[in-house]
């Protein structure tokens, strides 16, 4: 995927998610803003409450969206069938945005009114949410190669060697500058010997490049711990999340909430 369709992709992912918040918000408010009290006597009771039409199919929407991301990612990393199915990355960006406007969905089916262990899944909801959101930032820190598999250290190491010697045998560069030196610099340097534009360009790229994995490298250990000890608290509160959302889903059933059905 080129980086201009990544960047459409990720703007429609936001888009999606941004709408349809502002969509219910909009047709909702006078509802929303409503005292608990007051609500049975709103025009909009019956359709907006948890138990209405489309307050229940919020929730079952926004429940089938968090179940569907989690599937797929699960899926996409654990079956090794499917693992050349775009890199792990684009999944997990995918994943996110499904668990995200789930979870705006399951929250707008709640009227913002929570109670018992509804409360307590809400809570766990979001906190699995954020977790989330966090353990996106700490794996892209990690760095992977194309398909999406973790590097190594020795594998860090040779990439780094091999961007050294581009630099060092190509454009006369001493390595241990880089960190220092100003590219501005390092291109009146270049200037002056009537280097183009084009090759300034690339050697910026592969400076920065230079730099990034120099910073990873240094952090490398603490990263990968770092995401292991993420990996401890977001699969537990996920497995309490499924838990609860099934209890909660049984209880309705048992009481004869069965949506359009």
């Amino acid at each position: 995927m080129s980086k201009i369709t990544h960047t459409i992709l990720i703007t429609a992912y936001l888009s999606i998610i941004l709408f349809s918040i502002l969509f219910l918000i909009f047709y909702g408010q006078s509802f929303y803003i409503t005292s608990i009290s007051e609500r049975p006597f709103h025009e909009q009771y019956e359709l907006l409450k948890p138990s209405g039409y489309l307050g229940h199919g919020l929730g079952i929407f926004g429940t089938l969206l968090i179940l569907l991301g989690m599937i797929i990612y699960i899926v996409r990393k654990r079956w090794k069938k499917v693992t050349e199915l775009g890199r792990l990355k684009y999944w997990l960006e995918f994943h996110i945005f499904l668990c995200t406007i789930g979870t705006a969905l399951v929250v707008f089916h709640t009227t913002f009114k929570f109670g018992g262990i509804i409360s307590v899944g809400f809570w766990v909801l979001i906190l699995v949410w954020i977790s989330g959101v966090l353990g996106r930032f700490i794996y892209l820190q990690i760095p992977r190669t194309i398909e999406g598999r973790e590097m190594s250290l020795q594998e860090l190491l040779l990439l780094k060697s091999q961007n050294s010697n581009i630099i060092t045998e190509k454009y006369g560069i001493d390595v241990s500058q880089i960190n220092t030196s100003k590219i501005s610099e390092m291109r009146l340097k270049h200037l002056s010997k009537s280097v183009s534009n084009n090759e300034i360009t690339i050697l910026k790229k592969i400076i920065r490049k230079q730099r990034v994995l120099s910073s990873r490298i240094e952090r490398l250990e603490k990263t990968q711990q770092l995401f292991k000890a993420w990996h401890i608290i977001h699969l537990p509160f996920s497995v309490i999340m499924i838990v609860i959302m099934v209890i909660h889903v049984g209880v309705v059933l048992f009481f004869g909430y069965k949506w359009i059905f």
